[in-house]
């Protein structure tokens, strides 16, 4: 299985921005599916967006985040990035990297995803 590192998470006050990153290794990267997830305090890890296999590829997002957030990933880099803009408080939460070789499972299966990264803090201030 593919290990994952994510680094990027902060503090910004509301309306700010941030960029996540997502370091794999120990994988072959270009066989995975990659999405971004977030699990607030009291609640349940939710998608937040996802990205299939190759650079430049298909995404989607979850609608609370659409239109702010853009997921992208650099398969020679080993690399994937989420670019987060006109942040809000309800953001706020610990954002994982998650993998699988099958696409269904980042989107629809959070339970089933193989590959986790341990987090990283996001706190948006209002």
């Amino acid at each position: 299985q593919v290990q994952l590192v994510e680094s990027g998470g902060g503090t910004v006050s509301a309306g700010g921005s941030l960029t996540l990153s997502c370091a794999a290794s120990g994988g072959t990267f270009v066989n995975y599916a990659v999405g971004w997830f977030r699990q607030a305090p009291g609640k349940e890890r939710e998608f937040v967006a996802g990205i299939i296999r190759r650079s430049g590829g298909s995404t989607v997002y979850a609608p609370s985040v659409k239109g702010r957030v853009t997921i992208s990933r650099d398969n020679a880099k080993n690399m994937v990035y989420l670019q987060m803009n006109n942040l809000k408080p309800e953001d706020t939460g610990v954002y994982y990297c998650g993998a699988d070789t099958t696409w269904h499972n980042i989107l629809e299966d959070i339970q089933a995803v193989k590959s986790w990264g341990q987090g990283t803090q996001v706190t948006v201030s209002s």
